[in-house]
């Protein structure tokens, strides 16, 4: 966890807090007490043929409790809206996106670093026996020498306090 001083609209406030956005009577932020682990996340950028999307889903459902069942927090996909051209960079130029193709930008959450690498170890193990890493019987649903992938230590988490 990082330790600094953190000051948001004029009120400094301990580094032990952990500051989500909503209204409240220090501006737009509420600070919710307690030491929070952050959280160690895989990333995944890949292009999906857009006429696929269905079996995009079905296929990330079923492929990505692997992960779940590693381990894993949540695994979230995300189905590309508005993902714009850019003059230098963008996702599409990134994963070389053709026509008729749609980006895909999904992340699986980890409690923490060692266990992510734990669970990579036992899927690799999997890889050689379960059938579900078999993609002459399971074809992946987009083209995997362009997905582009790293994993990532979160610095900062900001979510909205469920109202009670």
């Amino acid at each position: 966890m990082l330790s600094c001083a953190i000051e948001l609209f004029g009120h400094k406030l301990p580094s032990s807090h952990r500051v989500t956005l909503s209204d409240s009577k220090i501006g737009m932020a509420k600070v919710l007490e307690g030491s929070f682990g952050m959280t160690y996340v895989d990333g995944y950028v890949l292009a999906v043929p857009t006429a696929s999307q269905e079996t995009f889903v079905k296929y990330s459902k079923w492929f990505d409790s692997i992960f779940v069942e590693q381990g894993a927090t949540r695994v979230i996909a995300c189905w590309g809206d508005d993902v714009p051209d850019g003059k230098v960079t963008d996702f599409r130029k990134a994963v070389q996106a053709e026509d008729g193709e749609t980006v895909v930008f999904s992340w699986g959450e980890w409690p923490d670093k060692e266990t992510r690498d734990a669970a990579m170890s036992r899927i690799e193990e999997l890889m050689k026996t379960d059938e579900r890493f078999d993609h002459t019987k399971y074809p992946l649903p987009f083209d995997g020498k362009r997905m582009i992938y790293g994993t990532f230590q979160s610095v900062v988490d900001l979510r909205e306090r469920a109202s009670s």
